[in-house]
């Protein structure tokens, strides 16, 4: 008997539903390796799971084997897909379920294919709204802490947009900005120089496209390119993200902003509390979002503490910095 079991009113262990699986491998992948998803849900919803063959029994109160075994269902439903499930779809099943939670159910309309057999899917409700905007919005502010998917589900987006031929290219772009520190003189080329300012972005298209990365960079397909180089252009066809906007300025965003040409999307990401503009410049993100809420074809999805679907801890250390500043 887990550790969890003892503390379980001896009334709610009687209680069980039991399900049936019919595929012992997809079951020994929804167990996960030493039956730890199993255990991440006895521990978050204070239920008992044991399995004996194919039968899964579920004990705790009605409430919570009610929601266990939708977690397990729909984790089943995945794996019969052709997916794989870690625990961070376990976790991201724990938010969708979640009763006191404003939740959109990441249904299998909800999941977006971004390359060959790779699929992207919300791991929040708030991730979710994210997509279903950018679905319907040709501009998106992506707001809100680290760590809880913005610049990742733009680029993912992005990619499906370009993988489904409803744009023709992507343009990445961020200030270059130092984060507090003065990095001085850089060696090497122009490309060289800005590299390491949009490494966030080449590693979000990396692991969305994987190595059909570098062969769209070098045929054009996509652009990754500090913000001051997008002044006087107009970018038609393209899904357009830009990065780090709360390091913007006032003139900077306004610039990028009627960039938009035909045919064309933006996602603007950022996390308003971590502005590394020097001295007093107020952020241009802030200002774009009291300026344009309301308006027509604009959509803002904004992400809290609880939205962290990085390592648990983040979202300790978030909500922690956000106490003291309080």
């Amino acid at each position: 008997m887990s550790a969890r079991s003892k503390s379980m009113p001896r009334k709610a262990q009687a209680e069980q539903l039991t399900l049936e699986f019919d595929d012992n491998k997809l079951l020994a992948a929804l167990t996960g390796p030493h039956q730890k998803h199993f255990a991440r849900l006895e521990q978050r919803l204070s239920v008992l799971i044991t399995q004996r063959g194919n039968l899964i029994a579920i004990a705790g109160t009605s409430d919570t084997r009610a929601r266990a075994a939708a977690i397990l269902k729909a984790l089943y439903a995945r794996l019969q897909a052709g997916e794989s499930i870690t625990l961070a779809e376990v976790d991201a099943e724990i938010r969708f379920t979640d009763p006191d939670a404003n939740n959109m159910r990441a249904s299998s309309e909800g999941a977006i294919r971004t390359a060959g057999s790779r699929i992207t899917r919300p791991r929040s409700p708030a991730q979710a709204a994210y997509l279903d905007l950018m679905r319907t919005k040709p501009l998106v502010f992506g707001v809100g802490p680290a760590g809880t998917g913005k610049t990742y589900l733009a680029a993912a987006f992005a990619a499906h947009m370009l993988h489904q031929r409803q744009v023709e290219r992507l343009i990445l772009s961020r200030p270059a900005l130092e984060a507090g520190e003065r990095l001085g003189f850089l060696p090497g080329d122009l490309k060289e120089k800005i590299d390491p300012y949009l490494r966030p972005l080449y590693d979000a298209l990396f692991d969305v496209l994987g190595d059909q990365t570098t062969r769209l960079i070098e045929q054009g397909v996509i652009e990754v390119a500090p913000l001051a180089f997008m002044r006087g252009r107009t970018l038609s066809r393209a899904f357009i993200i830009l990065d780090e906007a709360q390091n913007t300025t006032s003139a900077q965003m306004k610039m990028m902003l009627t960039r938009l040409g035909e045919d064309s999307q933006m996602a603007v990401t950022g996390d308003p509390s971590q502005s590394d503009l020097p001295g007093n410049i107020p952020s241009g993100l802030n200002e774009a979002l009291s300026i344009l809420e309301g308006v027509e074809g604009v959509g803002i999805a904004r992400f809290a503490e609880g939205d962290v679907v990085r390592h648990a801890l983040v979202r300790r250390v978030v909500a922690a910095y956000t106490a003291h500043g309080k």
